[in-house]
This record gives structure tokens, sequence and C-alpha cells, in this order.
């Protein structure tokens, strides 16, 4: 059975060579978004030095970016099919350059925040414009299918390369060297995207419902804050109870765009379930790739002692795999149900968390393969599931569409850390002597901070014990989105090609 609301095209509306350069054009923001999630890894000592900022402030410098992302992302993306997915692209390019050379200068660890948190503005405008200007461009089933397998492994990619190339920035600059990079990238967008891309929006949109701005942010932002508080000092009564303050929120949110006509959010994009478990499936490979970023970060550099630069060089290699994954997923997707291939990309993930299972102290090539594997599972389920969701929604509502998937991330990524986090901490302390400092039951570099070499190898130890159990618990949970996928996922046949629908009368 085909899915009634995918939009395959006929043969003259097919992309060509237009369509496919601005495409390479619109993967500029994208890269740049994702690797600002990671580009700051190595700038925080020199940005130690030159700025002074307290603890605190050194962890807002880090979350603003995250936090607004998330925080607006459903608002940019309703606001997209409103006013035109490429006139936000560009108002987003704009902001995103200001911000960077305002970070790019900044004098005080104040003006850094409030420079990352207008990146962050900027790039939740940038990350649903491009997916909804890429779910129109592409209206054929399978270019469309093609592009969503590069722009998911772009992303992917984005992510581990941003923490490389602020490492061999700063090797020949200053710190700012890190945002400035992002300069030259959005005035070639700005230059090139009204040339190529065309504008797409809601021709009736009706108004903009204003109050579920500030109850959507109420919503997402307590949730991913209290998540990663609870990733990073454990759960307590106040981490709890800021999340419970977002469920609330969130449910009058819910209440108000399920009553509403004008809502924030149509209610139109569920009557396929598709697109609903799309966003539930997404999440959880969210939640398998950042819960597994948490643990081989720490591994390359606590276990196997590796410097920051080296870590980051050798975490990029699984990426070699991944960029050619999606687009082979997509490739055996349209010759076969989707829910079957996104089904078997949650075996292969699990599979990987699996050899990351079998790690030991000295395990680099074991750790690498592992990742590897797992991360070609989680981008085949992303790109596919990205594609299935978007081709079941309507053209006019596809930023909207786009910016539920990106938040169905954020949260499964916040909940990977935290989830798959508590589970290695307990392991880790039930494993380390009651007689160790309580710096060193805590966490591997409490350890390794000690100078103790018996304890350090027993803090290894743990941390490897707690990683194998951290994994096969990622293992489980990925087999379940399997049974999920093939279960839940409405069945679609593949599309034609487009050579056989060459002699079918043409529609309007």
């Amino acid at each position: 059975m085909t899915n009634p609301t995918s939009t395959t095209a006929r043969p003259g509306d097919l992309a060509g060579r237009r369509e496919w350069t601005a495409f390479v054009v619109l993967l500029l923001p994208l890269l740049l978004v994702s690797m600002d999630v990671s580009v700051l890894f190595f700038a925080i000592p020199s940005i130690d030095r030159d700025l002074a900022p307290s603890a605190t402030q050194q962890l807002w410098i880090f979350d603003a970016y995250a936090f607004a992302l998330a925080g607006l992302l459903i608002t940019m993306g309703s606001l997209g099919d409103r006013i035109g997915r490429r006139k936000l692209l560009m108002f987003g390019a704009v902001a995103f350059s200001t911000a960077s050379v305002g970070a790019a200068y900044a004098t005080s660890p104040e003006m850094l925040i409030a420079a990352r948190a207008l990146l962050g503005i900027g790039g939740a405008t940038l990350m649903p414009s491009t997916m909804g200007l890429v779910r129109n461009m592409f209206r054929d089933d399978q270019q469309r299918g093609r592009a969503i397998g590069i722009w998911s492994g772009a992303m992917a990619g984005g992510i581990a390369l941003g923490s490389v190339l602020s490492g061999v920035m700063l090797e020949h600059f200053w710190w700012g060297s890190v945002f400035l990079i992002n300069v030259p990238a959005m005035v070639l967008l700005l230059i090139l995207v009204p040339v190529l891309v065309p504008e797409f929006k809601d021709p009736s949109p009706g108004r903009f419902d204003f109050l579920s701005v500030p109850l959507s942010m109420g919503a997402v932002l307590p949730v991913v804050y209290g998540v990663k508080e609870t990733a990073a000092e454990g759960m307590d009564p106040r981490n709890g109870l800021i999340v419970a303050a977002g469920l609330v929120v969130g449910w009058f949110f819910v209440r108000r765009q399920r009553t509403r006509t004008d809502a924030l959010i149509s209610r139109e994009l569920f009557r396929d379930r598709n697109f609903a478990t799309g966003i539930g499936l997404n999440a959880l490979a969210a939640f398998a790739m950042m819960g597994s970023s948490f643990f081989t970060t720490q591994y390359l550099q606590s276990v196997l002692g590796m410097g920051t630069m080296e870590a980051a060089l050798w975490s990029l290699a699984p990426s070699l795999a991944v960029g050619a994954a999606a687009p082979a997923a997509t490739a055996v997707a349209q010759r076969t149900d989707h829910a079957r291939v996104i089904s078997a990309g949650f075996v292969i993930a699990a599979a990987g968390f699996g050899v990351l299972a079998l790690s030991g102290t000295d395990s680099l090539a074991v750790l690498l393969i592992g990742s590897a594997v797992m991360s070609c599972g989680i981008v085949t389920v992303m790109a596919l599931v990205s594609d299935l969701a978007l081709s079941t929604s309507p053209p006019e509502k596809a930023g909207s569409a786009a910016s539920l998937l990106e938040t169905g991330q954020e949260f499964g990524g916040a909940m990977g850390m935290a989830l798959l986090g508590a589970v290695a901490t307990a392991v880790y302390t039930a494993d380390m002597p009651d007689a160790a400092p309580e710096v060193a039951r805590k966490t591997l570099p409490g350890a390794l901070s000690t100078g103790d070499g018996s304890l350090i190898a027993v803090g290894r130890d743990a941390f490897v014990h707690s990683m194998q159990y951290a994994a096969v618990a990622g293992a489980l949970l990925l087999l379940a989105g399997a049974v999920l996928a093939v279960t839940h996922l409405r069945r679609t046949a593949a599309p034609e090609p487009a050579s056989e629908r060459a002699s079918e009368p043409s529609t309007v």
C-alpha cells in the first residue's frame, strides 16, 4: 500500500542540476550548525585564560547555544511556513554571521554567552528551513530520499568535524577563529540562495499564535535542561522539579495545539501515524548516538590516555563509514518497504553497541569498529525516518514537520546522555573500592586526578565495565526500536522509478 500523502513527481517535475546545486549550497548551514555543537571542545582553555569565566559561566558558554536552538525550533519551523522558508533562511544566515563575529571578539563571558545564544537562535532558523526546502525542491520520492540521506550523513559528520576543525584552527590562530570560519560560508549562502533556491511557504497560513511561542519554549527548555543536568550531576529534587515543570507546560501547549485552528503545530501533520511514529523513532536514534558519544570520547582520553586532538581525530574515523551508509540505505529502501530497512538499521546499530560491549582497557580497534557499525545503523534510521515523516506531511507544512523531527532529536540526545550515563555511573561507583576517595568513586577523571597508579588502574577497569553495561542497555533499547518500526510504521511500497512513469499522463 502506498502512502496517500507521498509526493511522487512526474518526469517533468524531477529535480535537475539547478536543484542539486542548490542542495549543495543548503548543506553549508547544516554543516555549520552541527559543527557549532562541538566547536568549543578545544577552545575552552584559551577562553578561560582570556575571559576568566566562572564555572557557571563556562557551562553557559557551552549550553546557551544548544538551549536556544532546542527552544526555538518549533517556533521557527512554523514561522518559516508562514513567511517563507528561503526568507527565514536568509534572516538566519545574517543572525548566525553577526553572532559569530560577536562571539569571536567577545571581551567578557557575558558577551560570549549572549553571542552563543544568538547563534542558537540563528541555528533554529537554519535547521528546519534547510530540511523544509529539501522537501519542497525534491518532489520525486527517490530523489528526495537520496537528498535526505546525504543531509543526514552531513549532519552526523558535522558534529564530529567541529571538534577537529577547532583544534586545527587553534594550532594557528586565537580562539575566536573557531567562530569566524562561519562567516565566509554564510556570506556565500546569502549570495547563492536567492539565485538558486526558490521560495516556498504556506499559501493560507492563518494567524500566528504568539502565545504558543512561550508555551513551546516553556515545555522544551526545562525538560532539556533538567535532563542535561541530571546527566552531568545526577538526579536530585531540583532537577526533577525542573523537568516536571516543563512537562506541565508541555501539557498546556499540546492542549492549545489541539483546540485552535491557528495552532503553531498543525493537527494535519499527525493524520498519518507514520509521522508521529517517525518522530519517536528519530528521538530513539538520537538517544543512541549521543549516549554512545558520552562513553567513546571519555574512553579515548581517560582510558587510552590520548590527548584531546588525537582523540578527536580518531573519533572522526567512524564518520567515514557514516558518509556512505545513509545514501546506501536510501537506495535499498527505494526497492523495498521502508519499515523493514528502518528496523534493520536499528538492528545494525544494536550490533554496534554489542561490539562496544566487548571493549577492554586497550581496545581501540574494537571501539572504532563498534562506533562505525552503530553510527551506520543510526544514520540509516535517521535518514529513512526523516524522509518517511516528511513525505507524509503536506508540502506547505514542511518547515513545521522538520522542526518537530529536530526537536525530537534534541530530546532523544539529552535522554541518551542522561539514562545511559546513569547506568554507567551506577556500575562505575559499585566497582570502585569503598576506601577510594569520593572524587575517584564518582568519575574516572576524578580517579586520574589522584595520581595513584593502582587506583587509576581500578578506575579504568570500572569505567570499561560500566561502558559494557551501558552498551548492553543501549542495544536492548535499539532492538525494541526495531520491533516498533516493524509493528507501528504503516507499510509503504517502494516508489516506481521515474523511467517507468515516463509514459504516464501528467496531471495538474
